[in-house]
């Protein structure tokens, strides 16, 4: 079969389709056939050699992906470890679960990773319940727009900050009820203008060190704040005093390399509680550009330069 191999080069990437041999799933896994595999930023941090897969996972990039179970025919989606830019993966059973049959197949690929990180980080880590208001940043990435409808879905308000004006619509259209260009100044006091002191109970910040003084601001008291990445840094100034005089918890949280039990138990709560919305509307897809695998040096380089709003998809039909 053929997967894809990527290098960087200078400010850009080099991709080719390489062959390698067809995995060959274990007692717990299936093989699928991949329709389409979606592109996320943990790729980029794999390719410049930062974030490698878990110990026995696969070597090739790539998080999750859309495509057939060859026993079955079964139409599904996956998360993986690594292993989702090929022709076939072979996936853990119990990281399967259905594509939905509002969406086109290839489609589908844009689902496990977007929206698992969301549901995972606002609903179970979070415990984002209804009534409840919601700040979500870098708004108009993947997860970004997967975390305002999901938020949504659970029945919070919702904020959601970008770093370019012209990614604002994207995030209305989302369904924030706020949308913050951090350009044109602190979005801290855009959300107290809005929604008054203290008044942001779950928090997913994708940024790190720029963002954690604002997030402190505007934490409602026994506020949440989840980390999911440190984009701007890992190292900031924490003052202690506001994070104890709000009872507020500061939360780090991955999701690739929680063991395969573990991601199963998600899949099966998400599959209950978030899965159905795609087919009754409340939940949709973002699809920024879709790419042939031949052409995955260009999907690469466009989400290295931050131009994507919403998901980059590589087709392997």
């Amino acid at each position: 079969m053929k997967c894809l191999e990527v290098a960087a080069e200078g400010g850009a990437y080099r991709a080719w389709l390489a062959e390698v041999e067809r995995p060959v799933p274990r007692s717990d896994e299936v093989l699928v056939r991949v329709e389409a595999s979606g592109l996320n930023r943990a790729d980029l941090d794999q390719i410049a050699g930062h974030y490698p897969p878990p110990p026995g996972e696969p070597e090739i990039l790539g998080l999750e992906l859309s495509g057939t179970v060859v026993e079955t025919g079964e139409r599904v989606c996956a998360l993986i470890a690594g292993g989702a830019h090929a022709e076939y993966a072979a996936v853990p059973a119990g990281q399967v679960f259905p594509a939905p049959k509002a969406l086109a197949l290839a489609d589908a690929a844009a689902i496990p990773e977007a929206f698992l990180t969301a549901y995972l980080n606002l609903a179970i880590e979070g415990g984002l319940a209804q009534g409840e208001k919601a700040l979500l940043h870098a708004g108009a990435s993947g997860v970004g727009l997967a975390a305002i409808q999901t938020a949504k879905l659970l029945g919070a308000s919702v904020a959601a900050t970008t770093r370019s004006a012209a990614k604002l619509v994207a995030i209305r259209e989302a369904g924030a009820d706020l949308s913050i260009d951090t350009a044109s100044g602190p979005f801290a006091a855009v959300i107290e203008g809005a929604w008054g002191r203290d008044a942001v109970n779950v928090i997913l910040d994708p940024v790190g060190a720029d963002t954690l003084a604002g997030d402190l601001r505007v934490l409602a008291r026994q506020g949440r704040v989840v980390f999911l990445s440190t984009m701007s840094g890992a190292r900031a100034e924490l003052d202690v005093g506001l994070l104890l005089a709000k009872r507020g918890r500061l939360i780090g949280s991955t999701l690739r390399s929680r063991p395969r039990e573990e991601k199963a138990r998600i899949i099966t709560r998400f599959r209950e509680e978030a899965l159905p919305g795609f087919d009754s509307g409340a939940l949709r897809v973002s699809i920024d550009a879709r790419f042939p695998a031949g052409r995955a040096a260009e999907a690469f380089s466009r989400m290295r330069a931050n131009l994507n709003v919403g998901k980059i998809l590589i087709d392997w039909s």
